[in-house]
């Protein structure tokens, strides 16, 4: 009997993908992830909703998705190296796309704001990591000027082919559900996933493959949240590190994405960000990283508000795995001091307040 493995969204999508005809796909197996309901959430809203777990991808978070496309691209154009700047998914994905297509990967991050976890896996691939005195935005104009004047391709969200790669998500979401949802909430930090998101499900709806788009809700953090209030925030400050972006590069393609569905931005304090991320936990089976929770958040503020989802179909996008940052993850549980008993069944039982 013949089965189908999953190629990576290049070749399960290459037809909807505007990148070089020809160019061969690095890929790592991106895309494909699940869509997991939560009864949760469902209940709470009385709607039915789904998480789209983009923590299953490669490296842990959606920017896989983008960054197959890109470095594909790079390599096909000729490029020798690469660079981004990144607040930690970026980098990591960059440099396992980089290292798999035999190129240098070069990182510019914010010096001391990156997660311990996602400067792992950017050094173990290889990566030159160079720490920035200065936040994201800083790190972006160094990563500009060294594409400009050097002969490196940058692979930010700036650049169009990432959205490219990070639209096929939305084309999984309808080709799993059927159509695409009422609704569909999403962190915003540098905001290329709401516009890619939105791209992707305008170019279905015009190819008949759904009957309808879905309204476009994304979320900030209080002290990150530049699409809310219209203005830069020079010293972004957030425990969600993801989203930790006071001018984002993809600004008016996620305004446009919002308005043109009926959409909008709204901001959540980190206290709202980390107890949805403690209860997703809990409740849903499902670990992310902060910033991947303030969908979650974001929709249960909605609900407090008086915003009714009721008898609708919502997706929220959780961005990335937990495991990038459990520093922040365990710090609400304080010293964590673990139960110890004799190896006798009586005693593990009372521990585990089975009698």
């Amino acid at each position: 009997m013949s089965t189908h493995q999953w190629r990576g969204v290049i070749e399960e999508y290459r037809d909807l993908l505007d990148i070089p005809a020809g160019t061969p796909a690095i890929t790592l197996g991106e895309g494909g992830t699940p869509l997991v309901t939560s009864r949760w959430l469902s209940e709470a809203g009385d709607a039915e909703v789904w998480l789209k777990v983009e923590g299953q991808n490669p490296t842990g978070s959606f920017k896989d998705r983008g960054m197959t496309a890109a470095i594909s691209v790079a390599v096909h154009e000729g490029a020798k190296a690469c660079v981004c700047a990144s607040t930690g998914n970026t980098s990591a994905s960059m440099a396992a796309y980089a290292v798999k297509a035999g190129i240098t990967p070069i990182v510019l991050v914010p010096e001391g704001k990156i997660a311990a976890g996602k400067m792992a896996q950017a050094v173990i691939h290889g990566a030159q990591v160079i720490q920035v005195r200065g936040n994201f935005d800083d790190c972006l104009k160094l990563s500009r000027g060294l594409a400009e004047h050097y002969p490196v391709a940058l692979v930010n969200s700036v650049n169009p082919v990432r959205l490219e790669g990070q639209k096929t998500a939305s084309f999984e979401v309808v080709d799993r559900l059927g159509d695409a949802p009422d609704f569909h909430l999403l962190p915003v930090g540098n905001a290329g996933n709401i516009s890619a998101y939105w791209l992707g499900y305008q170019q279905y709806a015009a190819a008949g493959k759904a009957t309808k788009r879905p309204v476009m809700r994304a979320f900030q953090a209080e002290g990150a949240a530049p699409l809310v209030t219209g203005e830069v925030f020079p010293h972004p400050e957030t425990k969600a590190t993801a989203i930790r972006i006071g001018n984002p590069a993809s600004w008016k393609l996620a305004e446009a994405a919002a308005a043109e569905s009926g959409g909008r931005f709204a901001s959540l304090s980190d206290t709202q960000i980390l107890t949805a991320q403690r209860n997703l936990a809990a409740r849903d089976g499902v670990f992310v990283e902060p910033a991947s929770a303030a969908g979650v958040a974001g929709f249960l503020q909605d609900l407090e508000r008086g915003e009714s989802y009721a008898g609708k179909t919502v997706v929220i996008t959780v961005t990335g795995h937990g495991l990038k940052d459990v520093a922040t993850a365990l710090e609400s549980f304080g010293t964590l001091e673990p139960t110890v008993v004799d190896a006798e069944v009586d005693a593990a039982a009372a521990a585990a307040g089975l009698i």
